[in-house]
């Protein structure tokens, strides 16, 4: 019974590996609480609310405690400063690095930093701790490398680590010979995140695409100001890409300039094309029209987050879908808040949702304000019943509606909530023209008693106003609202953003 209820407390510990506030306080439950928090805490010691910056930092004390006398001594003689008093690692009691299955160049760098502002003796710490990750990670899953200065692959036990790689995160500041190096050993990398900081060649992160036998995630994220190109950055790149379209499951890209080039450009539209069995798809796709996007086929498709994208596009996506989309997210920040047909197109895209995504969890809803928009918002509400966040965004930039119209309309949306969304409702999204009087506001979380606690996350200032706050603590303190917050039009039109 003992080891039963050891193995249940994992599995809790296990579901809170992201809440860093929570894991801290489950060590200090008892031995066996931080015995099983310990191993989850130390997979990625890199992820956490963490102050890395912090001249204290104990992570650098437990590392260094691992390094040989010898080693210390030989720093010590640099200049570098170590914990004083120096620890063994007998004297700990973990063995921490054996449960570490990522390396972070970007934050060991950090804390390297902090103990020492001299390049050389930076560039020895780096050295020394690279290599003990390197003998102590049991396997090595996440590896971020943007910055580095090591070519890591030469270290002792660097095969061995290096071949189980899963995901890996760089840049395109690195040299090519450090991605030569990784394309030599790892092969079955299964996502792979680059952010693009210094267009130039890059064949060193084609080759390293071109040896993966099962990528399932790609991610591009053009990272860098406008400059006078001299050469296609893109082109290798999607070279390669075109070649993994019968394994790539998931493609996240940002390429801000692809359209300078045509030879990119068609390669790009030629991998879209291609990818047949893709379930998420994020991107800026405002380089292609109608007619590219009544070409492109995803009949696997679960998540689809576009940019700067028409409501038509959008529509033609999802009814090119094979009916399995849960997230549909685009952002009425770009081209959607400033389409001249924005009614009609409006229609066409709720009919869409409804008639194509009946599992739909997770939306970006834009309507008008007319009775055929209410009409059709309830039937996507009563047809959708898996919906969980919703993000409402109405009018056309063009359009001023009056201050009543636009309280009469949140009444009638907020009444049609009431009535045709399903209790796994959990979040809903107002951005800009949404306003309820006070009133109305009561009446609407007066209804929702009973239901699940609903996250509210809105644009509009008038929810600062006293009226409005202490009516909103009211019902936070009877349950029925678990979150009601002001932000920013980015985030709140932003579905990753995590209220």
């Amino acid at each position: 019974m003992f080891k039963l209820n050891e193995d249940i407390l994992f599995l809790v510990i296990e579901k809170l590996k992201d809440d860093s506030k929570s894991l801290f306080s489950c060590l200090m439950v008892n031995k066996l609480w931080c015995e099983n928090t310990i191993p989850i805490l130390w997979r990625n010691p890199w992820s956490y609310d963490i102050d890395y910056y912090n001249d204290n930092n104990y992570l650098f004390t437990i590392i260094i405690s691992y390094l040989s006398d010898d080693i210390k001594e030989f720093l010590i003689r640099q200049g570098i400063q170590l914990p004083s008093p120096s620890i063994s690692p007998q004297s700990l009691s973990f063995d921490y690095l054996s449960f570490c299955k990522s390396i972070n160049i970007i934050i060991i760098n950090i804390i390297i930093s902090i103990k020492t502002s001299l390049i050389y003796n930076q560039f020895l710490l780096q050295q020394e701790f690279y290599k003990l990750f390197m003998k102590k990670c049991s396997e090595l899953i996440y590896l971020n490398m943007k910055s580095i200065k090591h070519q890591i692959y030469y270290f002792p036990d660097a095969n061995n680590r290096l071949e189980t790689l899963y995901e890996l995160e760089c840049d395109t500041s690195i040299d090519s010979s450090y991605y030569y190096g990784l394309a030599r050993i790892c092969k079955c990398i299964q996502r792979i995140i680059i952010f693009n900081v210094n267009p130039k060649d890059n064949h060193g992160i084609a080759k390293l695409i071109e040896v993966q036998k099962n990528l399932k995630y790609f991610e591009w994220n053009d990272d860098f100001k406008n400059i006078d190109f001299t050469y296609d950055p893109y082109e290798e790149i999607l070279f390669e890409l075109e070649k993994k379209t019968n394994i790539l499951k998931h493609l996240k890209i940002f390429l801000h300039y692809v359209d300078n080039f045509e030879r990119s450009l068609l390669l790009l539209q030629n991998v879209l094309m291609k990818l047949n069995g893709l379930k998420t798809l994020m991107g800026d796709f405002s380089i292609f029209g109608e007619h590219e996007m009544k070409m492109l086929y995803f009949n696997n498709l679960e998540i689809l987050h576009i940019d700067c994208i028409t409501l038509i596009e959008a529509s033609i996506i999802i009814e090119n879908s094979g009916g399995k989309l849960k997230e549909v997210s685009i952002k009425p920040y770009d081209f959607v808040y400033y389409e001249d047909n924005f009614s009609e197109d409006t229609l066409i895209f709720i009919r869409k949702i409804y008639q194509k995504c009946p599992l739909i969890e997770v939306l970006s809803l834009a309507f008008s304000l007319s009775k055929d928009h209410f009409i059709e918002f309830e039937n996507l509400l009563k047809i959708c019943q898996n919906l969980k966040s919703l993000l409402l965004f109405t009018s056309n930039f063009h359009i001023r509606e009056t201050e009543e119209k636009i309280l009469e309309s949140g009444e009638e949306i907020l009444k049609i909530l009431i009535s045709s969304a399903s209790n796994n409702l959990r979040e809903i999204r107002f951005f800009n023209n949404f306003k309820f009087s006070l009133g109305t506001l009561e009446n609407f979380l007066e209804n929702w008693r009973g239901r699940p606690a609903l996250s509210i996350l809105t644009s509009s200032t008038i929810y600062e106003e006293e009226d409005y706050k202490n009516l909103i603590d009211d019902y936070k303190n009877d349950g029925v609202i678990k979150t009601f917050k002001y932000e920013s039009v980015i985030n709140v039109e932003n579905m990753n953003f995590r209220i």
